[in-house]
């Protein structure tokens, strides 16, 4: 989960950066120079060595493209496109070329966007990179063309596209030909997804206008710079226009995290891990692998334990099997995560509203191979209880997830999903965003995913809050855990109108693993100490990896179409 951390700790320093940050943070020019963010004397060629970073303030400066590439490619690997482009005045506009010649002689670029092919840590990466200092990086003519080109050329090799976007917007002396460049970058990014290719989209400040309503916001994923200015419209427009005062941090990159249009906000000197990491959890998508020799001996030692071979005869009631689903001590989500799978980057945002805690997903290995992972999360705390709503998502958590399995689909991996929810949050907000519909939309889709897709149900199986996640090819659950229409209280009230008889209503509501196997509701049980720790959690993932390991090895093995068959005749017989 290194990405996942290394999220929390850009959060807190980079709002404090996007509060301070100046309109044209530049590196200054000569020996010794103010930085224009803290106003501190600096080395301007110690800032440039470190990553375009003032060494007093942590403020960042705009990159030139060249510089920006080799701090992401590996050494000597680019190979640049479409270095000339014809000169472009589409409206005649009086005094335009000159500026061009102007941009040029300062940059010693063609034009605003430098675009190619290279390699991060070997993997092959088509790549444009913006350079605010041309015309302030706006997109005209030429600058659409290079990046169609790029995109074209990059679907016709099968390669991924590395963006780094930085833009004032439209090119307002190229006019309406300039609008027309978002259409044409949005469709040559079309295409290369629906070739099944990876696109990664990186925002640095500012990324606004066209650019931001075209090939910048469309990314598989999408990056940001800590306190990056990130929107539409921009700031002094908005503020002209509706006459209001806008809030501190508005339309920062963490503005948009929290608001759930971005996967992940990374730090300058991180970026080229993150990339290559991203490049290798794609690279392989759909591919099975065999595990490491000495992990999958670990596995087979642990699997002679599954099926209760090990913990014989501790039957519960219903009731305390419902305690022990909610007990304080039971492992969470995120503790499988870490437990089962390796190179777990999180996603975060539905690309709607927002980023709920209470869902996490991502990309992970497992046996091997890429792997969807998404699990509803309670938190190991009271303090992470109510950050993550104790596992009660909203509309966002089940867009998110959804979003996630449709990019599963796109790039061909299985899903695994771990469900843990009282149920889906009830409260005026979730309804006024449209609980009922986020929750039948995943179901729905979840019904025909082209993918495997397999839950095990770790907790509480709250109502249709667990089902949108447990419309699979097969489900699993925790001997202890449970699996119901609603909670035993709810049950109880509704039915005999005393929420009291709620360990009555556990006992008639048949929600143990063992009447659910009995029932066909799910297909597997896995067995568990009498006492489930985080201690002891390796006696439950040990056979429940092998048991995954044979059911990706089974259901990969089906095409598209038996997979959406099999799980329609699952619940259709139900």
């Amino acid at each position: 989960m290194k990405l996942d951390n290394m999220f929390k700790k850009n959060r807190s320093t980079s709002l404090k950066r996007a509060e301070s940050r100046l309109t044209k943070p530049e590196v200054p020019e000569g020996l010794m120079r103010k930085c224009n963010q803290c106003g501190k004397a600096i080395i301007a060629e110690e800032a440039e060595n470190g990553y375009y970073i003032c060494p007093k303030c942590g403020g960042y400066f705009h990159v030139p493209a060249w510089n920006r590439l080799e701090m992401i490619l590996d050494e000597g690997s680019f190979e640049e496109w479409d270095s000339e482009m014809p000169l472009q005045n589409p409206m005649e506009y009086r005094g335009y070329p000159e500026k061009l010649a102007s941009a040029k002689a300062k940059t010693g670029l063609n034009e605003a966007v430098v675009t190619g092919k290279g390699s991060i840590n070997g993997m092959k990466t088509v790549i444009g990179v913006c350079d605010g200092r041309f015309l302030m990086a706006s997109m005209g003519e030429n600058v659409g063309e290079k990046i169609t080109r790029a995109v074209e050329r990059a679907t016709s090799e099968k390669l991924p596209v590395i963006m780094f976007c930085c833009s004032g917007g439209a090119r307002m002396q190229e006019g309406i030909v300039s609008l027309m460049q978002m259409a044409k970058t949005s469709a040559a990014v079309k295409r290369h997804s629906d070739a099944g290719l990876l696109y990664i989209s990186v925002l640095t400040d500012p990324t606004t206008g066209g650019v931001t309503a075209s090939f910048a916001m469309l990314g598989d994923i999408i990056l940001a710079e800590p306190g990056a200015l990130i929107g539409f419209a921009g700031p002094r427009v908005i503020e002209q226009t509706i006459h209001q005062k806008l809030p501190k941090g508005f339309q920062r990159s963490e503005f948009l995290l929290e608001h759930g249009l971005l996967d992940a906000i990374v730090e300058r000197s991180q970026m080229r891990e993150v990339l290559g990491s991203l490049l290798e959890l794609h690279e392989n998508a759909g591919t099975k692998k065999s595990m490491p020799g000495e992990r999958m001996s670990e596995q087979r030692t642990a699997g002679k334990i599954r099926q209760g071979q090990s913990v014989p005869g501790h039957r519960r009631d219903a009731w305390d099997r419902v305690l022990t689903s909610r007990s304080k001590n039971r492992p969470v989500g995120s503790d499988y995560i870490r437990a089962m799978f390796t190179d777990f980057q999180e996603l975060h945002g539905d690309r709607l509203y927002g980023d709920d805690p209470a869902v996490i997903g991502g990309i992970a290995r497992f046996g091997g191979q890429s792997v969807t992972v998404i699990v509803q999360e309670k938190g190991s705390s009271t303090r992470e209880n109510i950050e993550r709503n104790f596992a009660m998502p909203k509309p966002e958590g089940y867009r998110k997830a959804l979003r996630l399995m449709k990019q599963a689909e796109k790039f061909h991996r299985p899903v695994i999903c771990f469900v843990d929810t009282p149920g889906a949050f009830c409260g005026i907000e979730a309804e006024e965003r449209g609980q009922g519909e986020a929750i039948a939309r995943n179901i729905y889709e979840m019904s025909s995913l082209k993918v495997p897709v397999l839950t095990v149900i770790i907790g509480e199986g709250g109502s249709g809050g667990a089902l949108a996640l447990a419309t699979s090819d097969e489900v699993w659950i925790l001997e202890n855990a449970v699996y119901s229409i609603l909670s035993p209280e709810g049950f109880a009230s509704i039915l005999w109108k005393d929420s009291s008889k709620a360990k009555e209503a556990a006992k008639v509501m048949k929600l143990t693993s063992d009447c659910l196997k009995e029932q066909g509701i799910v297909d597997k049980v896995i067995f568990e100490p009498e006492h489930l720790t985080r201690e002891n959690l390796y006696r439950v993932t040990y056979p429940l990896e092998t048991e995954m390991e044979v059911f990706l090895e089974h259901y990969q093995q089906m095409s598209e179409e038996e997979l959406a068959e099999h799980r329609y005749q699952r619940f259709r017989k139900m």
